[in-house]
């Protein structure tokens, strides 16, 4: 199971995610490791923020936020690991 776009045109993302279905693999599986590897991509959420036009102070802030967001989790993964042992 491949999906390659053949052109992507200027309002494209040009997406190339291949996943190899094994010989008796489950259809179920390769389409769960197909939407892992989409998701890995950060395509969608590429476009989810291509939706609408988004200035550089707007992206800006975004990014930030992101930012903030991650090290957040990164802070309680962090604890939850030292209170583990």
């Amino acid at each position: 199971f491949c999906y390659t776009p053949t052109a992507p045109s200027a309002t494209e993302l040009g997406v190339s995610i291949k996943i190899d279905v094994g010989e008796g693999e489950p259809i179920e599986s390769a389409l769960r490791r197909f939407k892992r590897e989409v998701n890995k991509s950060g395509h969608l959420m590429e476009l989810r923020h291509r939706r609408y036009f988004e200035n550089s102070q707007e992206k800006k802030k975004r990014k930030v936020k992101e930012g903030r967001m991650r090290k957040r989790l990164e802070r309680m993964q962090r604890r939850r690991m030292n209170n583990r042992t």
